[in-house]
């Protein structure tokens, strides 16, 4: 009896220790699936950053200054004939009137790829067949609760119509990218839309509140971007335009924002860009944070800076403080589209965010 115990047990412990050699085997040949799988991700990536480089080195304007008069003119056109009155839908939005008049819009909405305007009016989409539009309109599409959007080393990319809130760091996990291809992804920001190495992106019509991170960030190169009639509220840093200020690539950056509802709740970044300009500040109650762009930790180098303000509102006790000698000639480029006044930003983006659009009407 003792001898068939002995035994019992003998047998009962082999294949314990085959079970556990037979998993050990198993695991380790996931793991190793798993690193392969993650170095193969990361030459893919390696590739496709190389071909997104020399896509964003193709896309940017040579002379900015001819899109700035390009954006002014249809303006100009836009307002015009919004002074038609009843015999003109317009609404004095370029963007909008290129498409929100037509009454069958949900038949023509490939056409929505030539509204744009700026720097990502050449976002095709899928307007074509070859690219991507994520287009909402006449449905009710919120994304929420997870990665949100992240658009690395692609082009032509039009986003229109989301609710986009409540987006969370995510990864270290394979992600698809494409019905035939996945890969590992490492760590997300938790960005509401991350643009990332990529051009020829248009961003319209969203409304975007409380994500971990950013609401929209353009980073690592990319360029030929337009961001416009976005309905931004309840977050901390809403916009970066920029890695760092030592990623040189970010220089190339192009972007046009227009037309967007910076609203209740946000607190900075609206944006924040490495050259820039705006037109109207609200300070929070807070006394020790209603200077403009206020400089910290640069002992005292930004004395010699460039910065000035020129017609902006300041209200709250809003204030700033110019420095340096005068505007340089980046500032004059800058300048070139002459801004509206700040008394009209209200009715400038009074129809911003995702609409509600019916089949049948004019949006």
């Amino acid at each position: 009896m003792s001898v068939s115990l002995r035994f019992s047990a003998l047998c009962l412990f082999l294949v314990y220790m085959l079970f556990l050699s037979v998993n050990g085997v198993s695991s380790m040949e996931e793991e190793n699936e798993l690193q392969s799988l993650i170095d193969n991700s990361t030459m893919a990536d390696r590739r496709n950053e190389d071909i997104a480089i020399e896509k964003n080195d193709k896309a940017v304007e040579e002379n900015p200054e001819r899109v700035a008069s390009m954006v002014d003119m249809s303006i100009r056109n836009s307002t015009e004939r919004r002074k038609l009155g009843f015999l003109s839908c317009g609404t004095g939005n370029p963007i909008d009137d290129c498409w929100r008049c037509d009454r069958n819009w949900q038949r023509h909405r490939k056409r929505l790829a030539d509204c744009a305007i700026g720097f990502g009016r050449n976002a095709i989409g899928g307007r074509d067949g070859r690219f991507k539009t994520i287009d909402a309109r006449g449905v009710n599409v919120h994304i929420a609760n997870g990665g949100c959007i992240t658009i690395q080393y692609i082009t032509n990319v039009i986003i229109h119509g989301l609710h986009i809130h409540d987006c969370k760091p995510t990864g270290n996990a394979m992600v698809r990218s494409s019905p035939s291809h996945y890969g590992w992804r490492t760590m997300a920001d938790g960005d509401g839309i991350s643009i990332f190495g990529s051009s020829h992106i248009w961003i319209d019509h969203n409304s975007l509140s409380n994500c971990a991170d950013g609401l929209v960030d353009a980073i690592m190169g990319s360029t030929a971007i337009t961001v416009s009639n976005n309905y931004f509220t309840h977050h901390n840093e809403v916009m970066l335009l920029g890695h760092s200020d030592t990623y040189d690539r970010d220089k190339i950056m192009q972007v046009t924002i227009a037309y967007n509802h910076f609203g209740e709740g946000l607190v900075q970044r609206m944006p924040r860009c490495r050259h820039g300009q705006g037109n109207r500040y609200l300070a929070p109650v807070n006394p020790n944070a209603k200077e403009v762009t206020h400089r910290v930790m640069t002992a005292g180098r930004w004395r010699h800076w460039n910065w000035r303000s020129e017609g902006d509102l300041m209200l709250n006790g809003a204030f700033f403080v110019p420095s340096g000698k005068g505007a340089g000639a980046s500032y004059a480029r800058a300048s070139s589209l002459s801004a509206k006044p700040s008394s009209v930003v209200a009715s400038l983006t009074s129809g911003s965010g995702a609409l509600v659009c019916r089949r049948g009407r004019e949006c």
